[in-house]
């Protein structure tokens, strides 16, 4: 885990494509299916699409970080940020016809840290779509 460790801590892009695989590992051990991943149009980008046990659709928003040293995470989802992941999901859902199914917002919390397990949160209905 030292060399992971190294590796992520010098390439910010590689940190947050690394968590993205662990929130998904995570969220598939909890039953959801993955629909998909990286989803991006103009007015923003889903980082996952799942799929519940009840066939709800779950957009999921995905913060990594090595530390939380200065702020939690979840302080960085901003209105601005809420807002586009908002657009996003609009667009979506449109261009997937998906109306009469049940939608969600998650929050998924991945903190690398110094040592140890990294350590993983979710917040299911973080906020309204």
């Amino acid at each position: 885990m030292f060399w992971i460790r190294r590796r992520l801590t010098v390439d910010p892009d590689r940190l947050g494509r690394w968590g993205e695989r662990r929130a998904e590992r995570f969220l598939r051990r909890r039953g959801l299916k993955t629909l998909g991943r990286n989803f991006r149009c103009r007015s923003g980008e889903i980082d996952l699409v799942m799929v519940d046990n009840q066939g709800g659709i779950v957009f999921v928003e995905v913060k990594t970080r090595l530390t939380e040293d200065f702020q939690p995470v979840e302080a960085v989802m901003t209105q601005t940020k809420k807002s586009r992941l908002r657009n996003a999901i609009r667009f979506f859902e449109a261009s997937h016809r998906l109306k009469d199914r049940p939608l969600r917002c998650d929050l998924v919390v991945v903190v690398l840290g110094s040592k140890g397990r990294p350590q993983i949160r979710h917040y299911e209905n973080a906020f309204v779509p």
